[in-house]
C-alpha cells in the first residue's frame, strides 16, 4: 500500500504527466488541420486514449494518453500528495486552499465537457418556438402524425447511422434499413431525381458536416413500403432554398415533398434534421431591432423583445434580450447571437452549463490561497525582524 501511495504521490509522475499533456496539446493542434477543431477535441482532449490505425484498416491501437486520462492522473496525483506529504497546519492553509481550487477546476471542467449543451433557436418575427437546435449534430426523426393534435417523435442519433444498418424499434410497426449514409454530402441532380454525393469531412472552423442517407422502410413481414433520400439539405429552410436555387429547375417537384408513408392505418414522416432540445415553455418573438451607427451599416446593437409562456408555472411575461444582457431561465442562458437576413428574425444561442460557476469559484480560491500563503510568510518575516 505504501509503494502504491508513493507512486501516485511522486513528483516525477507530475512532471511526466504535464510533459505528456504538453505533447497532447501539440499533436492535437496539428490534427485540427486534417480533421477540424471539433473532431480534434473529441479524439484528443475528450477521450482516455488517442487511437491510431493504418489508413483503410478497421483496427486501431492506443498511442498516447488522452485529455481525460491525463486529467484523472493529475487529480489522483494531487490527492495522493496531500495524503502522504502534506500535514495540515496554519502555515499551509494557503497551499490547501490553492490545491482545493485546482481540484474544483479539474472537476468543473470535466462536468462542463460532459453536461454542457450549446444550441441555437431561430425565430422569425411573430413566430413561436419551444425547441432549440444543434447545428453540429443531426438525427433521423420518425414522426407519427396520426393524431392531428399531437405528434409522436422517435429520434435516432447520427452516431448510430452506417451503411447497411437496420433500425428495429418495438414501438414502430416497421423496420428502417439504411442503404447508404454519408456524414457529409452535397446535393446533385441525376435526371429529375435528387441524389447526394459523399464529401470528405468538413475541417474549417465555419464549415459544418451536412449528412445524408438513403433509407428503405420495410414492414414486419419484409415487404418494402417506401424508399427515401433524406438529408438536412431538405429539412432546413436555408439549405433547402440553396438546393432549389441551384437545382430546382432540373428536379421533379416531388423531390421537395415530405417523406410520408402509412403503415397499418398509421401515418408517419421521416426527416434528417439537426438535433432538437424541446423546452417546457414557448418563446415568441414580438419584435427584433437592429440598431446601426448613424450614417453607416456598422451594427450598434441587436435586441429581441420576446414573450415567455410557461403553462406549467403560469408565466406569461415579456423579456428584452440584447447584447451582453442575456436571459437566464430554466437552467439555460439565451444570448443574442445573430439575426435573419433582412432583419426578419433573431438567432439566440442557448447554453446549458450546470458547471458554469466552477471556474469562477476555482479562480477565487486559488487567488485567495496565494494571498493567504504570501501574507503568512510576510507576517512571519516581519515578526522575525522585530525580534532581531
Amino acid at each position: 500500500m505504501t509503494a502504491i501511495l508513493k507512486f501516485w504521490s511522486s513528483l516525477r509522475l507530475t512532471v511526466v504527466t504535464l510533459a505528456m499533456a504538453m505533447g497532447l496539446v501539440f499533436i492535437g493542434t496539428l490534427a485540427q488541420v486534417k480533421i477540424g477543431l471539433y473532431q480534434a477535441q473529441i479524439d484528443y482532449f475528450q477521450s482516455l486514449f488517442v487511437w491510431w490505425g493504418p489508413s483503410g484498416s478497421n483496427w486501431k491501437i492506443p498511442v498516447w494518453p488522452g485529455g481525460y486520462l491525463l486529467g484523472l492522473v493529475l487529480l489522483i496525483n494531487l490527492l495522493a500528495a496531500h495524503a502522504s506529504r502534506f500535514k495540515f497546519s496554519k502555515k499551509k492553509i494557503g497551499i490547501f486552499v490553492i490545491h482545493a481550487g485546482l481540484i474544483i477546476l479539474f472537476l468543473g471542467q470535466f462536468a462542463t465537457e460532459r453536461l454542457s449543451v450549446e444550441s441555437n433557436m431561430v425565430i422569425s418575427e411573430g413566430a413561436s418556438k419551444n425547441y432549440s437546435e444543434n447545428g453540429r449534430k443531426s438525427e433521423l426523426a420518425i414522426i407519427e402524425t396520426t393524431d392531428s393534435k399531437e405528434d409522436v417523435v422517435t429520434s435516432v442519433p447520427e452516431a448510430w447511422f452506417g451503411n447497411n444498418r437496420e433500425l428495429n424499434r418495438a414501438e414502430l410497426p416497421f423496420i428502417i434499413k439504411v442503404q447508404m449514409f454519408a456524414p457529409n454530402a452535397e446535393p446533385a441532380a441525376k435526371g429529375s431525381n435528387l441524389v447526394f454525393t459523399p464529401l470528405p469531412p468538413a475541417t474549417k472552423m465555419n464549415d459544418r458536416n451536412i449528412p445524408a442517407a438513403e433509407v428503405e422502410v420495410v414492414d414486419r413481414k419484409g415487404k418494402s413500403l417506401a424508399k427515401f433520400e433524406t438529408s438536412n439539405w431538405l429539412s432546413e429552410d436555408k439549405l433547402l432554398s440553396m438546393v432549389k436555387e441551384k437545382l430546382g429547375e432540373r428536379l421533379s417537384p416531388s423531390v421537395f415533398q415530405r417523406s410520408e408513408f402509412k403503415v397499418d392505418g398509421r401515418s408517419f414522416e421521416l426527416a434528417m434534421r439537426p438535433v432538437r432540445y424541446y423546452k417546457p415553455y414557448v418563446v415568441q418573438l414580438l419584435n427584433f431591432s437592429h440598431d446601426r451607427y448613424a450614417g453607416t451599416d456598422i451594427p450598434k446593437n441587436y435586441s429581441s423583445r420576446i414573450r415567455l409562456i410557461n403553462s406549467q408555472t403560469r408565466e406569461d411575461r415579456e423579456v428584452l434580450i440584447y447584447m451582453n444582457n442575456p436571459l437566464r431561465y430554466g437552467g439555460e442562458t439565451y444570448y443574442q447571437a445573430s439575426f435573419l437576413p433582412g432583419d426578419t428574425g433573431t438567432i439566440f444561442q442557448v447554453v446549458k452549463n450546470p458547471g458554469w460557476l466552477t471556474p469562477y469559484l476555482a479562480c477565487i480560491m486559488v487567488s485567495a490561497g496565494l494571498l493567504i500563503q504570501f501574507l503568512t510568510h510576510l507576517i512571519q518575516f516581519i515578526k522575525k525582524r522585530r525580534t532581531a
